[in-house]
């Protein structure tokens, strides 16, 4: 059975202190709820609670024309959805049916705009939990994300330790870096620098949609690995069906446009007609803005109270959330005595790995749901003890690209 629904949670404090008077929640399940065997999927940056394929949706939820798990959510899939009652929620700040900038202020009936209060991971996840409340869920037998979703799983285990049974972060890190920061900076600079985007309060009115789709082509760049661009495209240029922007200058149209350019326009066209630009702000600095150990005197300390099972999921080509930093919450979570194992997937694609190869994916997650870290898909980076029964110590260089 499968579920299209939304939750109305009441009045809503975010971490910022601020509050609104009425939060509600779309949210999607999957399956039948037994007691003991909810999953909650956490999604990524754009994505929405629609994680797995409906046949009863028509193919569509909230403007998202596909499941954006499909591959790795559903009947006899990794996250089998005959076993386990699954569920996926939109977090709040995003477009896709939860509350969120877009959303009318019943105080004033008009949108929000960048009145809404600013979001933080932290405030997806006790949305979760609220939500989780209203379904009658306690314990979770699993929580699951990829990306900024990973991020979100890895709140659940320091803000709701005793909630989690299992748990897989996937091309995740505690934190981002600081070219990650960086990138995110123009995207967003990109946005807020668009004529149209008057503050934020353009409902109505044109929308920043040069801005946005600037934004989204910086994102896509960091989802991709050098090695898949260079074979996805390389320097060709595009078909003759391909129609090319205006060129900025007379001099631009001498030069060819190239297939990358083409792909790149191309995503940013789709994503500007089913994302809200102040979305794509409020989701973004949620995930600028985590820090596992923030609060803590460290990483191992904000994970010490977790006594189940995680898995951590990377991908070698993936620059964005590297092996390396994976590798790093692995050996704090060994040195908070946190049952790990952390899962070293071999790809070329980058980031979006996690997404395009179900076939590498779904198999250590299944394991994880059915038989725990002690799944034989699931590999894990620990050193082996050498003949005097000492552990040599892992160089996380090895696990960078």
């Amino acid at each position: 059975m499968t579920t299209k629904n939304t939750a109305e949670l009441g009045e809503f404090r975010f971490e910022s202190g601020e509050s609104i008077p009425s939060l509600e929640v779309a949210y999607e399940t999957y399956g039948e709820f037994t007691g003991d065997n909810a999953v909650l999927v956490c999604h990524a940056l754009t994505g929405s609670a629609h994680v797995a394929r409906r046949p009863d949706a028509g193919g569509e939820t909230a403007g998202q024309a596909r499941a954006w798990w499909g591959d790795v959510v559903g009947p006899g899939k990794a996250i089998d959805t005959t076993e386990y009652y699954v569920i996926c929620a939109n977090a709040p700040g995003s477009c896709y049916g939860t509350t969120g900038p877009a959303s009318e202020n019943p105080e004033t009936g008009e949108p929000y705009g960048t009145d809404f209060p600013p979001v933080t991971v932290g405030d997806w996840t006790r949305a979760q939990r609220n939500l989780l409340d209203e379904l009658g869920v306690g314990r979770l037998h699993a929580v699951v994300g990829g990306s900024v979703g990973g991020m979100n799983v890895l709140d659940w285990l320091r803000r709701f330790p005793d909630d989690v049974e299992r748990a897989g972060a996937v091309a995740t890190a505690a934190r981002l870096d600081a070219q990650c920061l960086a990138l995110d900076t123009v995207a967003k600079r990109a946005i807020t620098g668009d004529p149209n985007w008057n503050g934020g309060h353009y409902y109505g009115g044109p929308e920043p949609e040069e801005g946005l789709a600037r934004a989204r082509q910086i994102g896509h760049i960091m989802y991709l690995s050098k090695a898949s661009m260079g074979r996805k495209f390389g320097r060709r240029s595009a078909g003759r069906e391909a129609v090319r922007e205006e060129p900025p200058d007379p001099a631009a149209a001498f030069f060819p446009y190239r297939e990358v350019e083409s792909y790149l326009d191309y995503q940013a066209d789709k994503f500007t007609d089913r994302f809200d630009a102040n979305s794509y702000l409020y989701m973004t600095r949620a995930m600028d803005d985590f820090d596992l150990s923030a609060g803590y005197e460290s990483d191992a300390d904000a994970l010490a109270a977790f006594e189940g099972e995680l898995l951590l999921l990377s991908f070698t080509g993936d620059w964005h959330f590297t092996v390396e930093q994976a590798e790093s919450l692995a050996e704090a979570c060994r040195e908070a005595e946190v049952d790990v194992a952390h899962h070293v997937v071999e790809s070329d694609h980058g980031h979006d790995a996690f997404l395009v190869e179900p076939e590498k994916v779904g198999p250590p997650l299944s394991e994880l749901l059915e038989e725990g870290l002690a799944g034989r898909a699931i590999t894990d980076t620990a050193p082996e003890p050498d003949e005097s029964g000492e552990f040599a110590p892992v160089h996380t260089s090895l696990f960078s690209e």
